[in-house]
């Protein structure tokens, strides 16, 4: 419930503590899950003191027992231990101090671990932040490699010496973090973070050697895939050696077996790309030499065909085709000329042998009256009638007698 108070009316100390306490009184016992990061085990004592942190967070909290509940699990359990505790809320009012009473301890299992592992697997895939196209591609050449892992740890020195052995000029921004406990999650989000907010980082590694279920666990964590998958700049997860594959694995732009594999991944041999050069070089050479090889067999093939290596010789024969046509031209036309000046002739004749002038030239004449009309019967013709005579040379008149 809340507490009415004032500036003028305010709480003791004492008694906000004993609120405090009675709220958390109420809460009643609840099942914790966290990891152990202090244990303190005194010979002779009944109470066991350890601190129980959650691994994805920066929180703890103080837990007691008494020493038959703890030694119920001593064999199975020591710091660093995931533990399930069945323990009630205690606030310490004298220094105002949370505190839980346990009652149960119980070890996490492997099966267990790996069961939660693979339900928070369907849970991240079900929102896609495993699928293939939030995958980024890895730069050819990257100019500075960002590198989260253990302080002078084997992985370290795997990923570093095979990268510049494969390319002397790569140069590392590395991070050092704790890459297993309490604190692995954590560093390692906030080291990839910082790198992923450098603009001149082109690929981050996240890179860990070999270990047990539990020493992977960090890289599994929810906490640290979201960031991964928030990432702009690629990552590469080299955790571990083949058979493990934690969550990381899943979110990251590309996973390498191991970090040395993560190495051959991310930065060319320089060796191979000189030997690529080389042989691109060839292949270019031996491309161009054939293409001129090809057009000077074509040319020369053009060069012998007759018409290049002769070209007057079309016209030659183009020029006795075009006489050849003009004589039959002619020929024709001359033949055209003749038959129709023959036939000409004859109609000529034929009129000239039908014309009333050749009948007056056999001595015929025409009689016409004065009005021009041709007699053609006596009877048209009146006694003393004027007439015109019209014959071959000429014409007279003539007077009619009936």
């Amino acid at each position: 419930m809340a507490v009415n108070t004032s500036a003028e009316s305010p709480l003791p100390v004492g008694e906000v503590s004993r609120l405090i306490g009675g709220w958390i009184d109420r809460l009643g016992a609840v099942w914790v899950e966290g990891q152990i990061t202090q244990l303190s085990r005194r010979p002779g004592a009944g109470v066991v003191f350890l601190t129980l942190r959650d691994p994805s967070y920066d929180i703890s909290v103080g837990v007691t027992c008494y020493r038959q509940v703890f030694d119920a699990v001593a064999d199975v359990v020591s710091e660093g231990a995931r533990v399930i505790v069945h323990a009630k809320p205690e606030w310490y009012a004298p220094r105002g101090q949370l505190s839980l009473r346990a009652a149960e301890i119980r070890p996490v299992g492997v099966g267990e671990l790996l069961a939660r592992l693979e339900q928070l697997k369907k849970s991240l895939t079900a929102e896609g932040l495993f699928a293939a196209e939030r995958k980024k591609p890895l730069p050819f050449l990257p100019q500075l490699v960002g590198l989260v892992c253990g302080r002078a740890s084997a992985a370290e020195r795997d990923v570093l010496e095979n990268a510049r052995h494969r390319w002397p000029a790569v140069r590392f921004e590395v991070r050092n973090v704790a890459v297993q406990g309490v604190h692995a999650v954590p560093q390692v989000v906030q080291a990839v973070k910082e790198l992923d907010a450098l603009d001149e980082v082109d690929v981050i590694i996240v890179a860990r050697g070999g270990g047990s279920v539990e020493d992977l666990l960090p890289f599994s964590d929810e906490q640290l895939v979201r960031a991964v998958a928030a990432c702009r700049t690629p990552v590469v997860s080299a955790i571990g050696h083949e058979p493990d594959n934690p969550l990381l694995d899943h979110v990251a732009d590309l996973r390498a077996s191991t970090p040395t594999d993560a190495a051959k991944k991310v930065v060319p041999d320089v060796s191979e790309e000189l030997q690529r050069v080389h042989a691109l070089r060839d292949r270019a050479r031996r491309c161009v030499l054939a293409f001129v090889e090809r057009e000077e067999r074509g040319l020369a093939h053009a060069l012998a065909r007759p018409c290049i290596e002769d070209p007057h010789r079309m016209v030659d024969e183009r020029a006795e085709q075009v006489a050849a046509l003009v004589d039959r031209s002619r020929r024709t036309l001359r033949h055209l000329l003749d038959r129709a000046e023959s036939e000409l002739t004859h109609t000529h004749a034929r009129v000239v042998a039908l014309s009333p002038a050749a009948t007056l030239q056999r001595g015929y004449a025409v009689l016409q009256r004065a009005d021009g009309h041709v007699v053609r019967t006596p009877e048209e013709v009146s006694a003393g009638e004027a007439l015109r005579a019209r014959v071959a040379e000429g014409e007279f008149t003539v007077r009619a007698e009936i």
